[in-house]
């Protein structure tokens, strides 16, 4: 029975809630505070993570009487004591567990008040701190003495908004006899290891019938609480990013001929590992090592609640699009509901999950050690039948920073930090639940004490040297063994910024921005960044397009550097995809879902086969990256711009390899470099943008009305370099397919503009619109 939809909630205000939700959503939708996303309306409802809340309903069982009837929630955020009729249930102190209260004597045909009663986070974590001592923490807030989602407490890309409420789905449910309290599916490539936990009422022999795509492969007796199968599984496509094969699995649980209960999931053959040898850090994907090209993903709202199928979709899709095949599930978000762990199956993204620890100490005393273990447990064993889920990680950056962030040396430092967790108590529950995958102890990681945590030789490495010190061109000082974190912040989308600050004028220091920038000094970083590569900017128009094209040149120059040493560095995880709010951040999408130039770039960056100019100790060369199953053979043609061909070259590029081609010459301060293979290319200029001399681009631009949007041609007289169509200023739906383009002297490029209105063509020549580096330069 689904007790979703309608309840009451009570507290400082009241008003109608909805559940799944969470107060502040509850609040918002009944007009009784303002919307937090806007300027510094986050300050104006800070009040309401701080205060105390109650959900209510009635409840009723007017159907058969089974043996047994449960209240089941799936998420409790957080705090909360739960009541029926006047009868305490229980209380909960962990957001990323459910939960299952027996109701049987409790509920009937009769109407009965079922409260759900919510103390702040607040006042729990301040008891928690207050019993145990001070822990270090990177953040002001609290979250490391509450098993909550910690980014709710805010963070450098997020703002404070402390959520209470019923989060996830919550019913009443009744069985008789038994039923299946959890299945672990766990595969190998041709190998299928499957593990029933029971709960009974009644003691008699039941078993359990198990199908794959339809056909019955096994009935396994459950004499038990549990019950255990393993087979070999001959012929069973493999799971794969590049095809991800799912296969349909039933377990039926039956008493004779009757079914118990039944649990149904799509699962994918497949093997992972992780090779550490030498240092080194390789994911090996069915026995082939494999280059990961990954985003990190925090939770895409702030209120969680509010995700659904569709959306997941969408953004999962939009990675997948970008040649992501790989997501990194990161440590101070949440466990994610079931159906983004099956949208990752379906596209072939590979998971990498954390468990929830990020950025603090976290006390291992009781009873939070005991919430720690149990809520692994739950999920470890939740998740472990996806295909799509190939390692587990214990924290994000605890293990680095408590000794670098000089953690051990601040109040409470000298007491339990969370080591236990990561290197005792969380592996061992994966050896036990989950032995089908790796599991590390940590990012950044260097595999043992013997090595500073955060060594470029060993292990995950987390750049933030640059962004934070220096600038982006010292990406090239190292080559990590495998890169789990580094960004370049940029402001979101205009018509995002705009509609979520309404600052007159708007500047890049106006208030609303600079609340909207929850970074450290995080405007001072980006006007340090453009500072080696452009004059400062004259508008905030122009610092709009800087910053942009700025992240998009950092992070080209780090992927670019790091994908030319594979296999020594085995992948990069770029911070980050997404965003939960309008704000200046490390994201590639931005808050409202609109795409910033970034994420066009990831398409070329983490496509199949790319070309890059690299400079090496021995001279510049271009880095021929072929991460396709075939061999990229043709002809290496290496020009300067005024279409001289300084050298032609015949390259065979084995599959999964990187071939390094040593060029000839450098440019003169004038001129520059162009690479091209097969359509595909690069540029290399020998100046930066502040010393180089544009000339007018000469550009034509014609708009042509299309169904369904503009067709937007641009043709170059001159070098055009780094154009953008901005869409959100001709319309706030409108989408564009590409991001900066650099058109050299006589070609063209048509940018496809579409919306679900009609489009204004006039609008193209609108400023800004589309704007060109040496326009903005000017500007």
């Amino acid at each position: 029975m689904d007790l979703a939809g309608g309840w009451t909630l009570s507290g400082p205000l009241t008003t109608d809630a909805v559940v799944p939700g969470c107060v502040h959503t509850d609040l918002l939708n009944a007009g009784l505070i303002p919307d937090p996303f806007l300027d510094d309306n986050e300050k104006a409802v800070a009040w309401v993570g701080r205060a105390d809340w109650t959900y209510t309903r009635d409840i009723a069982w007017d159907g058969p009487r089974p043996d047994r009837i449960d209240l089941v929630f799936e998420g409790l955020d957080t705090v909360a004591d739960i009541s029926l009729d006047g009868v305490a249930l229980g209380a909960t102190r962990n957001m990323h567990r459910g939960y299952r209260f027996d109701v049987t004597d409790f509920v009937d045909a009769t109407p009965r008040p079922l409260a759900v009663k919510f103390t702040s986070a607040y006042t729990e974590a301040d008891r928690v701190r207050a019993e145990l001592g001070p822990r270090p923490n990177a953040y002001p807030e609290p979250f490391n003495f509450v098993r909550k989602m910690a980014c709710s407490f805010g963070w450098d890309w997020g703002p404070t908004l402390v959520t209470a409420g019923i989060w996830r789905p919550v019913r009443l449910e009744g069985w008789s006899t038994a039923r299946l309290r959890s299945v672990r599916a766990l595969t190998t490539r041709h190998g299928l290891d499957l593990r029933l936990a029971v709960e009974r009422t009644r003691p008699q022999p039941l078993k359990a019938r198990i199908r794959l795509d339809g056909n019955e492969i096994a009935t396994v007796p459950v004499h038990g609480d549990d019950a255990t199968w393993t087979a070999e599984i001959p012929g069973v496509a493999p799971w794969s990013p590049d095809d991800p094969a799912l296969h349909d699995l039933s377990v039926v649980l039956l008493d004779g001929d009757l079914e118990l209960d039944r649990w149904e999931r799509r699962i994918g053959f497949r093997t992972v590992e992780i090779d550490t040898t030498g240092g080194g850090f390789v994911f090996h994907l069915n026995g082939s090592p494999t280059l990961i090209k990954g985003v990190n993903w925090i939770p895409d709202d702030i209120f969680p609640s509010r995700m659904t199928r569709a959306r997941y979709r969408q953004r999962l899709g939009e990675a997948a699009a970008a040649g992501v095949n790989l997501v990194r599930v990161w440590g101070g978000g949440i466990y994610e509901s079931r159906d983004f762990y099956e949208v990752c199956d379906e596209l072939g993204l590979m998971v990498w999950q954390d468990f929830l620890f990020a950025c603090a100490c976290y006390p291992e005393e009781e009873p939070f050690y005991s919430e720690v273990v149990a809520e692994a447990r739950e999920n470890v064993v939740r998740l472990s039948s996806h295909p799509s889920l190939v390692a587990w990680n214990g924290n994000n950056e605890n293990l680095w920073l408590y000794g670098a962030g000089g953690w051990d040396k601040q109040p409470g430092g000298d007491r339990s930090w969370g080591s236990r967790y990561y290197l005792s108590t969380l592996p061992s529950i994966v050896a036990e639940l989950d032995p089908s995958r790796p599991y590390m102890a940590g990012s950044p990681w260097s595999g043992s004490w013997e090595h500073e945590p955060n060594s470029v030789d060993h292990g995950t490495f987390h750049s933030w040297e640059v962004w934070n010190r220096e600038d982006y061109l010292h990406y090239r000082d190292s080559a990590p063994r495998f890169v789990a974190e580094f960004g370049w912040q940029a402001p979101p989308a205009w018509r995002t910024l705009r509609d979520a600050v309404s600052d007159d004028p708007l500047l890049p220091d106006s208030p609303g921005v600079l609340h909207h920038q929850k970074a450290e000094d995080g405007n001072g970083k980006l006007a340090r960044g453009l500072a080696p590569h452009f004059p400062p900017p004259a508008s905030a128009e122009a610092w709009h397009y800087l910053t942009q094209l700025n992240q998009v040149r950092a992070i080209r120059t780090g992927i670019t550097h790091w994908r030319s040493h594979w296999p020594h560095t085995a992948g990069t995880i770029l911070w980050q995809l997404n965003d939960l709010w309008p704000v200046t951040s490390w994201s590639a999408i931005d808050g409202a879902g609109r795409y910033k130039p970034l994420y066009f770039e990831l398409r070329q960056l983490y496509a199949a086969r790319t070309l890059s100019f690299q400079p090496r100790s021995g001279g510049l060369v271009v880095a021929v990256a072929n991460d396709s199953d075939v061999p990229w053979t043709g002809r290496l043609n290496i020009d300067l711009a005024s279409s001289y061909d300084i050298s032609e070259i015949s390259v065979s590029v084995a599959p999964r390899t990187v071939a390094l081609v040593p060029v000839p010459d450098r440019p003169v301060a004038s001129e520059f470099l162009v690479a091209r293979l097969d359509g595909v290319r690069d540029l290399w200029f020998a100046v930066e943008d502040k010393d180089f001399r544009y000339a007018d681009a000469g550009l034509t631009v014609t708009a042509e009305p299309v169904d369904g949007g503009l067709d937007v041609l641009v043709h170059a007289a001159g070098l055009a370099r780094d154009l953008l169509l901005q869409p959100d200023r001709i319309h706030p739906e409108a989408v564009v397919d590409r991001g900066f383009v650099t058109l050299l002297p006589g070609e063209s490029a048509t940018f496809s503009v579409r919306a679900p209105v009609e489009l204004d063509a006039g609008l193209v020549k609108a400023p800004w619109v589309l704007t060109d580096l040496a326009t903005a330069l000017r500007s």
